[in-house]
């Protein structure tokens, strides 16, 4: 099971130099946003309702005009001697029930006959703005200075039958539109104000929680792990694949795709697939479900043979998906195999050298004796020996790697005060393969550090190992025998199993498996066989090339 907390997150693999956090950029940016967004609708709105306030006190102005220019006692009014003195109390009321600032009527000669200051009646009308009204009869409305300053006004012409007799102003000063205006854009930026201060807080919140989504990461600091993270999955010598907790591929590295594709497939297109479409036989998907872990199963995928470790992936304690790395069984073959004769090379030189440690100590021993006679004797027999030894191995064998290891394995039985005798018959002249002596050797090492220990409790006498091997027909042959208590009932079957060991402690079974499976790389066979000497008896044979006849 594999469990990831916050805390596992590296937050500062490094520090940017005078560099804005992400925070309080994406608050700069957002609140930028924000406030070029108020500030546009604002002048929008602003010159909107500007606009839309003139362009209703327009029409009004207008329809209050019309509606005097309409009226029958203002045209019979022109007709009087004092076309004011009925016209003015006939306005006024109108101009204070329609809050106009003014409404000002003059004949063709703009010449007033009312005016909300009396003082102006009779006097000509200001503004220069009347002749569209009075040549051309048309309604409208202008913007000009008449005498009560700045105004909006609207214009009609008064009809008499068919004949224009005079004209209506109606208007209202541009200060009080100003402050009409004014009013109603000082509640607009009010409210703007306050949806861009909450706009603000809720960027601030939002940056807040993306921040914490993220771990606290800059971007930089995102994309820097990302290239790391994918370096490493990419140079990874074992295949790792990955899931997610609906079961689809979430993670595929370059060592996966060849372990169970091939190079045929592209990755890209694996991502996002169900597992059970893409690996059939994948564990994966029991691995979500039952939520345990399963290690070192041996699975074939194409043409690799992978052990497969696998479990399940947790987040702050809740299930996210599950992973499975794939190793090469064939490379962690060769590695065990190499281990095994490094091993072995490294028990024949300590028997040699403590061997040949006992031997110094005793020409010592003799030379402060003044045994000198005796010493050349002792010196004698033991070169005699060395040479018996060696001369037999290497008149009998012709692969010099099969000679070294015989020669140390002599020398760690004689350390060990046990027989080991080579058949006089045996002969080992086939020049052999690469897989045929790394299958021998590993066999020849093992099965005699097996005898070697199955004898130990043996009477001094009794501790006796046979070796024999021969090229002779088609096969090497290769038969070891002990001794010792041989192999007791009901293990036979389980014998070459991986793992499986009569003797005690762990990291043990693996010497059998491995070299029963060298052995069948070579295409040979190892079993066993009832021993002359009583104890177990393991026969190796090994197929002999055409080329090696």
């Amino acid at each position: 099971m594999i469990q990831f907390h916050k805390a596992d997150i590296q937050k500062r693999p490094f520090q940017p130099t005078k560099a804005v956090n992400l925070k309080m950029k994406m608050i700069g940016l957002i609140g930028f946003l924000i406030l070029a967004i108020v500030l546009v609708i604002g002048i929008f709105l602003d010159y909107f309702i500007t606009d839309a306030l003139e362009t209703q006190l327009g029409e009004q102005a207008l329809s209050v005009a019309e509606s005097v220019a309409l009226n029958p006692d203002i045209a019979l009014a022109f007709e009087t001697a004092d076309p004011a003195a009925i016209i003015q109390p006939l306005v006024s009321p109108i101009q204070q029930s329609t809050n106009a600032e003014f409404i000002v009527i003059g004949n063709t000669d703009e010449i007033r006959y009312s005016h909300p200051n009396p003082e102006q009646i009779g006097k000509r009308m200001v503004g220069e703005d009347n002749e569209r009204a009075l040549l051309y009869g048309d309604s409208y409305v202008s913007k000009a200075t008449g005498s009560l300053g700045n105004s909006l006004r609207a214009k009609v012409p008064v009809y008499s039958g068919n004949d224009i007799i005079g004209v209506v102003s109606v208007g209202f000063l541009a200060n009080d539109i100003q402050t009409l205006i004014g009013g109603y854009n000082h509640e607009l930026w009010l409210m703007l104000v306050i949806i861009g201060a909450a706009a603000i807080v809720m960027a601030i919140a939002i940056a807040t929680y993306i921040k914490r989504k993220l771990h606290g990461l800059e971007p930089e600091e995102i994309s820097r792990l990302l290239f790391q993270k994918e370096t490493i999955l990419q140079s990874t010598h074992e295949g790792i694949i990955a899931v997610d907790d609906t079961g689809r591929i979430t993670l595929l590295n370059q060592m996966a795709q060849q372990l169970l594709f091939g190079n045929g497939q592209d990755v890209d297109k694996l991502i996002g697939r169900p597992i059970r479409e893409v690996l059939p036989t994948s564990d994966l998907p029991d691995i979500l479900k039952i939520r345990t872990s399963h290690f070192d199963q041996e699975e074939v995928y194409g043409s690799y043979a992978v052990y497969v470790n696998s479990g399940p992936i947790y987040y702050e304690d809740t299930l996210v998906g599950a992973v499975s790395t794939f190793r090469n069984k064939t490379e962690i073959d060769r590695l065990t195999k190499e281990l095994s004769h490094v091993k072995q090379y490294a028990n024949a030189l300590r028997a040699q050298t403590h061997e040949f440690s006992n031997k110094l100590y005793t020409i010592s021993g003799l030379v402060h004796l003044n045994k000198k006679q005796e010493v050349l004797d002792f010196i004698r027999l033991e070169h005699d020996i060395q040479q018996e030894w060696i001369q037999q191995v290497i008149d009998k064998v012709a692969d010099p790697l099969i000679s070294g290891i015989l020669i140390g394995k002599l020398n760690q039985a004689s350390e060990q005060q046990v027989q080991l005798v080579i058949d006089p018959d045996s002969r080992l002249k086939t020049t052999l393969s690469e897989p045929q002596s790394r299958a021998l050797l590993t066999a020849i090492g093992n099965l005699i550090d097996n005898a070697l220990d199955a004898v130990k409790d043996c009477a001094p006498d009794k501790k006796q190992i046979a070796l024999y091997f021969t090229d002779v027909g088609d096969d090497i042959l290769l038969e070891i025998d002990d001794s010792g208590p041989g192999i007791p009932n009901g293990q036979a079957p389980i014998l070459f199993d991986k793992g499986f060991s009569s003797k005690p402690g762990r990291d043990r079974g693996y010497g059998l498996s491995t070299t029963r499976h060298l052995i069948a790389l070579a295409g040979g066979e190892l079993h066993t066989e009832e021993s002359e000497l009583g104890g177990a008896c393991f026969v190796v044979s090994l197929p002999k090339k055409e080329n090696n006849l």
